[in-house]
Formats: C-alpha cells, structure tokens, sequence
C-alpha cells in the first residue's frame, strides 16, 4: 500500500508484458505508486491497465526502432509529470556455441539487450537530470558478471550493458541519479519461452559439449526458483536504502556463482601477480 508520507513515484518499464517487467509494475501499483508500462504489442498490457487505469499508462515501444523511444518518454511526462524510476527490462537470450551463433543473431541481440537500454536510457536522463534525481535499474543477469559455455553471446550483451552502467553510475551521481544493476539468478518468469530464449542451430562438433546446457535450459522453464514478485521487492528496498549498491544479485544461485567467480578472480591475481607486475620498462 501507498505510504501517506510519500508523493507517488512514476515507473518506465520496458518489456511490460511479462516476466519481471510484469513483477515490477505490479509491485508498484500495490504501493500506490504510477506505471508507464512499455512494450512491443501493448495490447498485451490490457490486463494491468485495467487493474488500476488512472495509474497505468500502457505505451508502445520496441527499444530497438528509435522513433519509438522518445514519444513514449514524452508520453510518460505528460500523463504523469516525471519519472522517478526507469527499468530497462526488455531483453531475451541466445543459447549456443560461438561458432553456432551468426553475426545477425548477435547484433539483433545487442541491439535489443545492450544498445536499446542504452538508448532508452539517454532519452530518460534529461527528465531526470532536470528533476535532480531518478534511478535507472538495468537487468542484466548472473551472467553479466561471468559466464559458461553456450551462452557466450547472451553473457557479451550483458557484459557490456554493465559496462556501461559502471561509468554511467560516477557520471550521474552529481544529478541525485542512482544506477542499480540488477543480477538475477533463475526466475519464475517467461524466459524459457521461444520469443525469450532463442537456440542457435547445433554443430555437430559442439552437440555433446553442449548437451547438458542446452538441456537445463530446456527443462528450467516453469521450474526455475526465484520469485519474480519478491525481486521486484528487493530491487525497490535496494533503490530506498542510503547508499544502493551498484549491483544487486538476486537468488542463491546468483550469489553463488558471482562469490565463486569473484574469488577465482582474486585467487588468480594472487596467483600471477609477480608474473603481471614484472613488466615494467
């Protein structure tokens, strides 16, 4: 429920229509708060629009076509005045080896995962810039911070979505705008889908390296661990807290595989630092 201390805050959310875009406008209808939901087809946002229709605004928006991005924050500033929180959701997966994914299925990847957040993005940061303060969250996933065989593509888009978050976070930090990049593990939502989670054609050379992979991908849909609507509540508490991380794991598989691949890092470093150090002129 609304706080009566708090003015009702505006949420920017790509990819609306399902899965945690879904979770996160209705958490934010169930705290009183304002949605501007976004998607491809926005007839599939009927159903949240009609929960609350004076604090829904259902628009469309593909975040890979530029003419749709900036009437849709237009659209959002004029119904609701500002924006508070923009959620850069919209996104999907690739499974498969390098060598099986083309470069048209990885640029068409990157075009919606990397290069559509960061248009959104600067679209959405003169309204915040302007209001002196907003919070921009990017989903990105556990493989944002590392990753394994078969979802090398999907791991490249969102390693460089955090990338980008990194420098954006110092760069806005002056303006009241906070960064929050979001690390998920497996999630009860519709990413197993085929429009969310695309399989590359298998190589023969790469079948049984693969198989388990692409098996669990498989099989995690409708079984996976994490609930979306609790996430939803963990992003907002991270976002109200006096200092918000910079990245933000949700699950425990999440957590235990950035803590492992952190200390693999560090053990390493450690490991060659003599070696590395050693270089000078």
């Amino acid at each position: 429920m609304s706080s009566p201390t708090r003015s009702p805050r505006t949420w920017f959310i790509t990819g609306a229509s399902s899965g945690f875009g879904t979770a996160f406008a209705e958490y934010a209808l169930e705290r009183g708060d304002q949605v501007v939901a976004t998607a491809r087809s926005p007839g599939k946002l009927d159903t949240l629009v009609a929960r609350a229709p004076e604090r829904v605004l259902a628009v469309k928006l593909d975040v890979t076509r530029p003419a749709d991005i900036q009437p849709a924050i237009d659209a959002a500033v004029r119904r609701f005045g500002r924006i508070d929180f923009l959620f850069n959701n919209a996104g999907y997966g690739v499974v498969g080896a390098t060598e099986e994914t083309s470069d048209a299925e990885l640029r068409a990847l990157f075009d919606t995962n990397f290069f559509g957040a960061a248009a959104v993005t600067r679209a959405v940061l003169p309204v915040m810039r302007a209001q002196r303060s907003g919070a921009i969250v990017n989903i990105s996933s556990m493989g944002g911070q590392m990753s394994f065989e078969g979802v090398g593509a999907y791991s490249a888009s969102k390693f460089a979505l955090e990338g980008m978050s990194e420098a954006l976070a110092l760069e806005v930090k002056p303006f009241g705008i906070k960064v929050l990049i979001v690390e998920p593990g497996a999630f009860r939502t519709s990413f197993g889908n085929a429009d969310a989670l695309r399989h590359m054609p298998v190589h023969a050379a790469y079948k049984d390296t693969l198989a388990s992979i692409r098996g669990v991908m498989h099989d995690m849909h409708g079984a996976q661990p994490g609930d979306p609507a609790k996430a939803a509540r963990a992003v907002v508490q991270a976002l109200e807290a006096e200092v918000t991380p910079l990245r933000l794991q949700l699950g425990a598989d999440s957590i235990g595989a950035v803590r492992a691949h952190a200390q693999k890092l560090l053990e390493d470093l450690a490991n060659w630092e003599a070696t590395g150090a050693d270089t000078a002129l």
